[in-house]
């Protein structure tokens, strides 16, 4: 030690305090987290609150055509529970199964909505609502009937003559029935050629997954050589 001219003895110089460093990650592990952020990010997105799906069928004709690739708003009506996390399916009774978890606004009629078909829940069909509880609902020669008025139908497509229609096909008339609370009926656009409740009978509210919004991509594969874009659709909004 070195004696200062007070005469008091000087202490040794501290040197600063040292800190781990943390460890510097490697590149590989870097990635394969935001890949795994990612996955977990679209997972989530997908199930909570928008997802792609794409139509199959002509049922939605001239609203939705095959190969028309859609997107579905999931939270329109609210927060639901997803049918299936990761594609395995709760068991019922176990959680909130197909079970909104609070609601924003109810089903309306005239909505283009995507739901889980009651006859087999592995499948998702999209339907225009056409009733909901406490609507009767009847049809006549092709014509929907809404509380004894016909249905102002401007999306409805018919194809057959009213010759061609017959009496005992719940296709050309049905009911009249009351919607239950609770329930939906719903039809396909395409009324000649859509398998919906005039058949198989309602939807449960709950079964409703979400709301159409747009058309994001189309692609016409009508069996030819060239199939193409559908440019004109792209972008299109879905009422």
């Amino acid at each position: 030690m070195v004696a200062s001219s007070l005469g008091r003895v000087a202490a040794p110089a501290r040197q600063a305090p040292r800190y781990a460093e943390p460890p510097v990650k490697s590149a590989p592990r870097e990635y394969a987290e935001a890949f795994l952020l990612a996955i977990a990010l679209a997972v989530f997105i997908r199930t909570f609150f928008i997802q792609a799906y794409k139509i199959p069928s002509s049922s939605m004709v001239p609203t939705l055509l095959i190969g028309d690739h859609i997107m579905v708003n999931k939270v329109a009506y609210g927060l639901r529970f997803p049918d299936s996390l990761l594609g395995l399916r709760p068991l019922e009774g176990e959680l909130p199964y197909d079970r909104y978890l609070f609601r924003f606004q109810p089903v309306r009629r005239g909505d283009v909505v995507v739901f889980v078909f009651p006859g087999d829940p592995s499948k998702d069909f999209i339907k225009r609502v056409i009733a909901i509880g406490g609507d009767t609902v009847a049809v006549h020669n092709g014509a929907v009937y809404l509380d004894g008025r016909r249905l102002p139908d401007p999306h409805a497509h018919l194809e057959l003559a009213p010759q061609a229609r017959t009496a005992d096909s719940p296709r050309d008339n049905f009911g009249p029935v009351k919607v239950p609370p609770g329930k939906l009926f719903m039809m396909g656009d395409n009324r000649d050629r859509s398998y919906d409740s005039r058949f198989w009978g309602f939807v449960d509210q709950n079964q409703v997954e979400g709301r159409a919004m747009f058309i994001y991509w189309s692609w016409s594969d009508d069996g030819s050589w060239l199939p193409g874009v559908r440019w004109s659709r792209i972008g299109k909004l879905i009422h």
